[in-house]
């Protein structure tokens, strides 16, 4: 019987550490729901900037560079700051300007496997370039941006660990709660 003992310890052991690493590893999965954190979030976010988007033809290109993601606790969106640089004649400028904020919900997005901004709003713009405000080809080149962000291209990308964790269930909605964004899984 003593010989037995520290087999079943360590099994046990080896049980509780991998069921701990599991569920720290990427999103906390559990039966009806994924958890991600802010930081989990703003890995991923971080490696698709800078980007630069043009406006009349290359004559303006917007510059946003050095994504800042928050989940205020208490909130029902997030919030994602940048930095922001305005070049003209097709200059692609590294040198922040001023900054902008947008706040949004999520949507899962199953043919690109991710999380995309849902009614994101442009909540706080700053860019002493323009002396301290946004004119009409400005505003226009960041709608639209936001708005093609929005539809193609996910804050938060699915890998195949997570999917293949997910089985058979699917995304039934995602929302943000108390500073985390949980995804609803079903069937």
């Amino acid at each position: 019987m003593r010989r037995v003992v520290p087999y079943v310890v360590f099994a046990a052991s080896a049980a509780l550490f991998l069921t701990t690493a599991c569920s720290t590893v990427g999103a906390l999965l559990t039966a009806r729901s994924m958890s991600f954190t802010q930081d989990e979030i703003q890995q991923k976010l971080v490696t698709r900037f800078p980007r630069d988007y043009e406006r009349l033809g290359g004559l303006l290109t917007v510059t946003l560079m050095n994504p800042r993601l928050s989940i205020p606790v208490g909130e029902r969106r997030l919030r994602v700051d940048f930095d922001v640089a305005v070049g003209a004649l097709g200059a692609h400028r590294r040198t922040p300007d001023g900054r902008f904020a947008l706040t949004s919900s999520l949507r899962y997005d199953p043919a690109s496997r991710g999380l995309h901004l849902f009614e994101p709003r442009i909540e706080d713009i700053e860019v002493a370039a323009l002396g301290g405000q946004m004119n009409d080809n400005f505003r226009g080149a960041l709608n639209e941006w936001l708005s093609d962000w929005a539809k193609s291209e996910p804050i938060y990308q699915f890998d195949n660990t997570l999917i293949g964790r997910m089985g058979s269930r699917r995304v039934e909605g995602t929302r943000i709660e108390n500073g985390q964004v949980v995804v609803e899984l079903g069937g």
